[in-house]
């Protein structure tokens, strides 16, 4: 990180100007533990965040921009170059399915007030019925990337004040057992099976559960390998198991070395390899011309990437 360069004195319209809503720059660094300087470049090279500015120059920044500052560092963490991650805010902003018209913010700031009321007051039985009407008035993936994922996320990302890990740890159990519970179902039924796994150490075990249950379709269930499956033992797994493919999950951004890793991988298996994820988004161009197909994380691509493929019409 640049070093940190001294705060501005603030004009007396400046003062006037900032509001509950509207933070000056050093306050924002202080929230979000990126200094000025960074926040500066964020905004003019690569045009990640866009403050408003008072009469006399200064930026102000709103609850939107903080949040979005919280996403950079989200993908920063994941191992994503700074220069790359405008790209995937644009993604993230453009997920939407009917029923939840392109996201709607409103719709969705909503449920989200709902389910963090159940949330700080450790509430399973109202999070239990909050979570029963969000699927019965949505489809599963508008359910889950539309409204309850988005909330885990910001969550996760804000767990500075006291009590707010402990939020978080509630939210992502409740989570898991429901995802899990569904996933169970799934697995019982005699539809051909697509083993999924995630890359060690590259996501979080619900994202894993909720890439299964994105996966699944008509025509085959999923099968979760557990998180920490080693890779190199995916071999043996899929020629006693027989899938119909494997599917590999990583949300970082892919080390150089990956590609080489599933290429050899590739060579060993007797079923299709594919890579979900944003890992899959990033790696698709050093896998072009393999065998290994790239599904992507957005739920409206991932099932009908994976039916083309096994049908031999998706390219790789």
């Amino acid at each position: 990180m640049p070093e940190t360069i001294a705060p501005q004195r603030e004009t007396t319209l400046d003062r006037v100007a900032v509001s509950d809503d509207l933070l000056p720059i050093r306050e924002v660094a202080r929230l979000t533990g990126v200094n000025p300087v960074t926040l500066r470049a964020w905004e003019r090279r690569y045009g990640l965040i866009q403050p408003v500015r008072t009469e006399s120059g200064h930026r102000l920044y709103s609850r939107t921009d903080i949040d979005t500052v919280h996403r950079i560092l989200d993908w920063i963490e994941r191992g994503v170059a700074v220069s790359k991650v405008g790209r995937l805010l644009a993604r993230d902003e453009r997920i939407g399915e009917p029923g939840l018209a392109g996201g709607d913010s409103v719709e969705r700031a909503q449920w989200h007030g709902q389910l963090r009321s159940a949330i700080s007051a450790f509430d399973d039985r109202q999070l239990d019925r909050l979570y029963g009407q969000i699927f019965s008035a949505y489809p599963l993936a508008v359910a889950f990337q539309d409204i309850l994922m988005p909330l885990w996320q910001e969550l996760l990302r804000h767990q500075g004040r006291f009590g707010e890990a402990s939020e978080w740890l509630f939210f992502d159990n409740f989570l898991r057992s429901r995802t899990a519970q569904r996933l169970q179902v799934i697995a019982a039924s005699p539809l051909p099976r697509v083993l999924l796994a995630a890359i060690a150490g590259e996501c979080r075990e619900l994202e894993l559960l909720v890439a299964g249950l994105l996966l699944t379709g008509e025509k085959f269930a999923v099968k979760l390998l557990g998180v920490g499956q080693p890779l190199d033992e995916l071999t043996l797994v899929c020629e006693k198991t027989q899938p119909q493919a494997l599917v590999l999950f990583s949300n970082r951004a892919p080390g150089s070395e990956l590609p080489l890793r599933l290429k050899r991988l590739a060579l060993t298996l007797d079923c299709p390899l594919l890579l979900a994820g944003d890992a899959a988004d990033f790696a698709q161009e050093s896998l072009q011309g393999s065998s290994i197909g790239c599904l992507g994380n957005e739920a409206r691509l991932m099932q009908r990437r994976l039916l083309q493929f096994l049908s031999g019409s998706l390219d790789t």
